[in-house]
């Protein structure tokens, strides 16, 4: 960290001293907006990734049965013109004409009905099962007529539609599978695939056929470009040079910095994100036997100072989270949920009780802001906790951990950006490969809430289960994650909570 700001000071003295002309970015000339990002989607194929650069890819190259108005709240028509509950279980939907995908196919309900009944099938292995897992079957009531049936109640169907959820082409992926679609995916987007290397980035271009009169807009940039680049200084580096044209997550201290480059952008909002420490509650991985003992998991919750790391790392409007979700979600809630305030001396003295009076030795896993880990793990330590860092790139992670390997995992998860608190609590309690606890009353009560229709009991119940895991520390909430973007001034960009950077809605200067 110590030499990054070095370089970037050096960087940005030199710069003072010969500011680049604003020609020296390149995105506008070339009509090329080049963003870059330091974690690379594991396959472009939205239902088998599950990292935000994926999520991002996939709301420009596919589309949605159902639109989310941020602005308004509301829900509006998309690839579905109109829907209709015919009772909880049963959502009818008439599907748009007059759409084709980027390979100049018609979308048709055939295409919804193959996508929705394929995304449930077990071999598909869709890798957040939760995003489709209310969804028992879809079929063709009528030329342009859609019915899904669904599990059981599920009031966040909508919400679910208008976001994870996307259509695919029935024809073309029945041809390429599943492998030829990581590599070369169609949808009906705003912007179409050009080139997939792993490795390296992803290229589009926009959909110059795009259907008139969706609540997406009409794209105005002609290309976009992913590059995946690993080193953050190198990112810096690049955007100052011209050789990308927008990054993010760029850390507080450093965003301030280059406040002071020419011809750059600096922004600063709040993420649907949260930070949190996921705890093998029963003691599956290897040297995570103390983790059992509900008072050591207390301990930890208790041994981190949460607010320093917001106040000193994070910035930027983050807030200290309580609960196992986004605060804002609907269901969410810190009501009844215990408080682990920063108190090392509670730490130690629970660790006593538990038997661990001089601590213990424990492997800490982590794949993203690895400041952030290294702060933890200093905690941990100063209470007798002798965590041992591995940070690894996120898909091998996430296979260790649903190995039973991960004693313990930092995690952050955006919940895909849908605004139900089901999308967090669904993915890590839900008793699946990603649930370290498998507690069967917590899995039971979210099961419940889930498919409450009648609104107050379902906020209840949520609120019953949140305060079963903060109560029993089975997982430790850190605060939400506040992102810093920096890019060229040439653009005209603006952020959203969601954490999905709309380029389709971007400009030119």
């Amino acid at each position: 960290m110590a030499h990054f700001k070095s370089h970037l000071s050096r960087v940005l003295a030199a710069l003072a001293l010969a500011a680049a002309p604003a020609s020296a970015f390149a995105g506008k000339a070339n009509d090329t907006l080049t963003y870059a990002s330091d974690v690379e989607p594991e396959n472009v194929g939205p239902y088998h990734n599950n990292v935000r650069e994926g999520v991002i890819i996939a709301r420009h190259v596919f589309d949605n049965l159902i639109f989310h108005d941020l602005k308004t709240g509301k829900y509006e028509p998309q690839l579905a013109t109109e829907w209709t509950w015919t009772d909880p279980q049963t959502l009818d939907l008439t599907i748009r004409k007059g759409v084709t995908f980027h390979n100049g196919d018609p979308l048709t309900a055939d295409d919804v009905v193959f996508t929705l009944n394929w995304a449930v099938k077990p071999e598909s292995k869709v890798v957040t099962k939760q995003n489709v897992a209310w969804i028992k079957s879809a079929e063709k009531i009528g030329d342009d007529k859609v019915r899904i049936h669904l599990v059981g109640p599920f009031p966040a169907a909508i919400e679910y539609l208008s976001g994870p959820v996307v259509i695919y082409p029935k024809a073309y992926f029945e041809k390429v599978g599943l492998d030829g679609f990581a590599k070369a995916p169609i949808g009906s987007g705003p912007y179409k695939v050009t080139s997939v290397v792993p490795g390296k980035g992803v290229k589009m271009e926009k959909n110059t056929n795009y259907w008139k009169g969706s609540p997406l807009g009409t794209p105005s940039l002609g290309k976009l470009e992913f590059r995946l680049i690993p080193d953050p200084e190198t990112q810096v580096a690049e955007l100052m040079t011209g050789g990308v044209d927008w990054i993010w997550r760029v850390p507080a201290d450093q965003a301030k910095q280059l406040e002071s480059v020419p011809n750059l952008s600096v922004l600063a909002a709040e993420t649907m994100r949260v930070g949190f420490l996921q705890l093998d509650a029963q003691g599956r991985a290897p040297g995570s036997a103390p983790l059992k003992d509900v008072r050591v998991r207390q301990a930890i919750a208790h041994a981190i100072d949460r607010k320093a790391m917001v106040d000193n790392l994070v910035r930027g409007g983050a807030r200290l989270m309580n609960s196992a979700c986004f605060i804002d979600q609907f269901g969410c809630t810190d009501k009844g949920v215990p408080r682990y305030d920063y108190d090392p001396a509670k730490a130690k003295k629970l660790l006593a009780e538990a038997g661990y009076p001089d601590g213990f030795a424990i492997e800490f896993y982590a794949y993203r802001e690895r400041e952030y880990a290294e702060a933890v793990v200093g905690y941990l330590r100063a209470i007798g906790i002798k965590a041992n860092l591995n940070y690894m790139k996120y898909a091998a992670l996430r296979e260790l951990a649903r190995a039973g390997k991960v004693p313990i995992f930092y995690q952050t998860w955006a919940s895909f950006s849908v605004a139900d608190a089901s999308a967090f609590t669904g993915a890590w309690f839900k008793g699946d490969e990603d649930d370290l606890t498998r507690d069967p009353k917590l899995t039971q009560l979210l099961k419940t809430a889930d498919t409450t229709v009648e609104t107050d009991a379902r906020l209840k119940t949520y609120e019953e289960a949140l305060k079963l895991v903060g109560e029993n520390a089975y997982v430790v909430p850190l605060f939400s994650y506040s992102t810093n973007y920096a890019f060229t001034n040439e653009l005209s960009f603006s952020a959203q909570p969601d954490e999905l950077p709309r380029f389709f809605q971007a400009k030119w200067k």
